[in-house]
C-alpha cells in the first residue's frame, strides 16, 4: 500500500518552530453555501414567507386555535439576516405569548424551533425570542429555547415530544 504521508523524522521535529509549522499547516477550505436563489427562494422575503407558512399552522397547546389565530406568530416577527462568514443564513423569529405569564411559552418556542428545523432542509441558524416586554420571564425562556442541549433533552422526554408532535402536526 502506498502512503502519501511522509513520516517526520526527529530532525524534522526539532527543526520545526511554531511559526513555521503553522505556515505549513493547510488551511481548512470553506466552501460557500448556496445562495437563496440556488435554494429556491426569490429573496429573503420569500424565505421569510415560507417560514411563516410553516409557523402559522402550529396549534396552541391549550386552545383549539393556531398560533396565527392568536397572533402569537406574525410575519413581521421573522427576520432573515445577512449570511455569516460560512454563508449560513441567520433567521430570527420573534413570538408574542398571549399573556405576560404564559406558562407554555417555552413549549411554544420549542414547537417553533422543531417545526422550522423539520421543514427547512438547508442550513439555517435559528434564533427564537419572545417579543421584548411580552413575558415576565422572557430572558430565562429565551435562554432555554436557544440552548441546543436543553432542546435535545426536552425532545428526549416522551411526554413532551408527544405534546410537541401534536402541536406541529399538519391538519389533513
Amino acid at each position: 500500500m502506498l502512503s502519501f504521508f511522509r513520516r517526520k523524522t526527529s530532525e524534522d521535529l526539532s527543526a520545526s518552530t511554531p511559526s513555521s509549522s503553522s505556515a505549513s499547516t493547510p488551511k481548512k477550505e470553506v466552501f460557500p453555501s448556496p445562495t437563496l436563489s440556488q435554494l429556491g427562494y426569490r429573496s429573503a422575503d420569500d424565505l421569510r414567507e415560507t417560514i411563516y407558512d410553516f409557523l402559522r399552522t402550529i396549534r396552541d397547546p391549550e386552545k383549539p386555535n393556531t398560533l396565527e389565530d392568536l397572533k402569537v406568530v406574525y410575519e413581521e416577527g421573522i427576520f432573515v439576516q445577512e449570511p455569516t462568514e460560512g454563508n449560513v443564513y441567520v433567521v430570527r423569529i420573534e413570538f408574542n405569548p398571549t399573556v405576560p405569564h404564559c406558562s407554555l411559552a417555552t413549549l411554544i418556542g420549542l414547537c417553533i424551533r422543531i417545526k422550522v428545523q423539520r421543514n427547512i432542509n438547508h442550513n439555517l441558524k435559528l434564533d427564537i425570542y419572545i417579543k421584548k416586554g411580552a413575558h415576565s420571564t422572557e430572558d430565562e425562556i429565551n435562554k432555554q429555547i436557544n440552548d441546543k442541549e436543553r432542546i435535545a433533552a426536552a425532545m428526549e422526554n416522551p411526554n413532551l415530544r408527544q405534546l410537541v408532535e401534536s402541536c406541529i402536526k399538519e391538519e389533513d
